[in-house]
């Protein structure tokens, strides 16, 4: 896909997109650095990660901010900016989806809890690019639903980019690291938090948090709700040039031993309060992938977990076996009162990872694409330069 200026086909109607701006800056000794691409984009969404984008493109030389969707309707009609709790963009939020595409963005920032496959074929049939934290990395968790997201790339001539922090960067982290070895046996990342103050039921009861300890279908639920990290075992296998035979899900609970208050939900004693699992990517018998997570809430859990650092250990087994411990600690300048404005790190790692693939994404090919298929994400635009 050329940048910028390329025609859409959509629905038999050939669309010319609008230029993307270029523009040029001066080095300090006076001399002309190369140009910058500048991509029109539409924020999709301004909840808790969708306010971390809009914050960040705000910001961002290189992204610049025409339009914005609102899923809520007291939203619409409000400046972008006060929804984001920055200064005014000037961008009023609306929910007329064909006005958005009419604007004829380089892409949409997909930021939504989760992922509607109507809206988004719509998107991507009108020739308009999605980089998406929802859930989605390669979309084969989703059946039928994958062919028609594929389908409507076809038919836009766009291109589809899922990621996230983990799943999602974590993996690409893992496959670089496994980059240095002439022979890799097994890659492993292991996630371990404490959840506590991650206050979302709407995603967390799916997974099996607050279930008895005996539910009969808490593997089958835990299986369904953390589905995305099957789709990037099979990223990370495809990275490594491997044909997967099976991949499988295996997980084990921890019970709260009294009542334990989350704030906007209560887990009750004897019921889940720690969920771990491990999806595995095997070749017959061996494991070649193994993604895993330990995510425990509270202070009475049996049997009592220990978290020792928030993060993850990545561990490549092979020659040479590579180990590297990737935690997140709060700059000294960042200011957090509340439990809410500290979980804003975690919305940015999250938001990040998309709005940094979106030139990549731009000049991929149509289609459903991932890490394997874009070159080296580049962080352009962070450095604070005044």
């Amino acid at each position: 896909m050329l940048l910028g200026s390329l025609g859409h086909c959509v629905e038999g109607v050939e669309t010319v997109r609008l230029p993307t701006r270029r523009f040029e800056t001066v080095d300090r000794y006076g001399g002309s650095m190369p140009t910058r691409q500048s991509y029109r984009v539409v924020q999709w969404t301004t909840g808790n990660v969708g306010t971390s984008s809009v914050r960040a493109i705000a910001k961002s030389p290189a992204l610049e901010l025409v339009g914005c969707y609102a899923w809520s309707p007291e939203k619409v009609g409000r400046d972008v900016g006060e929804l984001c709790g920055i200064e005014r963009l000037g961008i009023s939020a609306t929910n007329d989806v064909d006005a958005l595409l009419a604007l004829q963005p380089d892409c949409v920032v997909y930021n939504p809890m989760w992922l509607d496959v109507a809206e988004l074929e719509r998107i991507l049939s009108a020739g308009v690019n999605v980089v998406a934290t929802a859930a989605f990395i390669t979309g084969h968790n989703r059946g039928p639903d994958r062919d028609r997201i594929a389908a409507a790339c076809r038919r836009g001539n766009s291109t589809m980019f899922g990621t996230g922090i983990s799943p999602g960067f974590a993996e690409l982290l893992a496959v670089v690291a496994a980059g240095v070895c002439d022979r890799v046996d097994r890659v492993t990342v292991s996630e371990a938090a404490d959840t506590t103050f991650y206050d979302s039921p709407a995603t967390e009861i799916p997974v099996g948090f607050g279930k008895p300890i005996d539910h009969p279908d808490l593997q089958a639920m835990t299986a369904q709700g953390t589905a995305v990290f099957a789709e990037a075992v099979r990223m990370v296998a495809d990275a490594l040039g491997v044909e997967l035979d099976d991949v499988r899900c295996e997980a084990d609970y921890a019970q709260t031993t009294s009542d334990l208050d989350l704030g906007s939900w209560t887990i009750a004693a004897g019921c889940v309060a720690g969920v771990a699992a491990s999806w595995q990517g095997r070749v017959g018998d061996k494991v070649i992938v193994d993604l895993n997570f330990r995510w425990r809430k509270g202070q009475t859990l049996e049997p009592d977990w220990k978290i020792d650092q928030d993060g993850w250990v990545i561990r490549i087994d092979g020659r040479p076996t590579v180990t590297a411990n990737v935690g997140f600690l709060p700059p000294p300048y960042f200011e957090a009162e509340t439990l809410e404005e500290f979980m804003v790190l975690g919305h940015i790692m999250t938001a990040m990872p998309a709005l940094n693939a979106i030139p990549a994404v731009v000049a991929a090919a149509p289609g459903i694409v991932t890490y394997r298929d874009l070159p080296l994400i580049l962080p352009d635009g962070v450095v604070p330069l005044t």
